[in-house]
């Protein structure tokens, strides 16, 4: 399966502490890759080091075979990278719309899955609820149509029917040549159809492979 992306021995530190003891990681294109562990794990560590969002104390991180260390958040933002963080995703300050306009042209489709929206666009979004502006900051990453989109915990908020909504697009955008890297506690079962799967525990991976081939235990299904 080809690689779209990767971490190569990547270590990720926070002062004295790591976070990541030289993990190796990869993302295979136009797939959806979920990186799995309890809080603490290293997943969003591993996802803000792909993003750039953290320097990498050790390893590398690469995208389609290039070296992205020396690259910025902003870089790698324009040449088709989407990062959807777990907190702070949307502009306080500016509506519905407007933040979902910073996105690009999808728009119209992000509507179509999340009607929800529809009556909010002229609310500012830091007067939104948890759930309502997770929404946006979902929805902004896919109007943006990305190359390569990473997503922390994106159904934090999200009612059972919406988050299934939700990963039934990922798996689309992934079939028609995307490649999405999201995390979670626990894999659901509206992701089974994943490619790939990374159990992480206390910044070492202790799995990678398909949802099925996990090991009892080390893969916890959510209802």
């Amino acid at each position: 399966m080809p690689v779209e992306a990767a971490l190569r021995a990547a270590r990720v530190r926070y002062g004295p502490l790591e976070a990541l003891h030289g993990v190796d990681l990869d993302f295979p294109s136009a797939a959806v890759t979920v990186l799995l562990g309890r809080n603490g794990a290293g997943r969003t560590s591993a996802l803000h080091a792909l993003a750039g969002v953290v320097p990498l104390a050790g390893g590398r991180a690469l995208w389609r075979g290039r070296d992205v260390g020396g690259l910025s958040v902003h870089q790698r933002v324009r040449r088709g990278l989407a990062l959807v963080p777990a907190e702070r995703g949307v502009f306080g300050s500016l509506t519905v719309a407007e933040n979902l306009g910073l996105g690009g042209p999808g728009r119209a489709a992000v509507l179509e899955l999340f009607p929800e929206l529809a009556g909010l666009l002229a609310r500012r979004a830091g007067t939104l609820s948890g759930g309502q502006r997770q929404l946006v900051a979902v929805g902004r990453a896919l109007a943006a149509r990305p190359a390569l989109l990473l997503l922390d915990e994106p159904e934090r908020g999200l009612s059972p029917a919406v988050a299934t909504r939700l990963h039934a697009r990922l798996l689309a955008d992934a079939a028609a040549g995307r490649t999405v890297v999201l995390t979670a506690r626990s894999l659901p079962r509206t992701l089974a159809g994943a490619a790939v799967v990374h159990v992480l525990h206390r910044g070492e991976v202790v799995f990678s492979g398909e949802p099925g081939e996990a090991l009892p235990g080390r893969l916890t299904i959510a209802p």
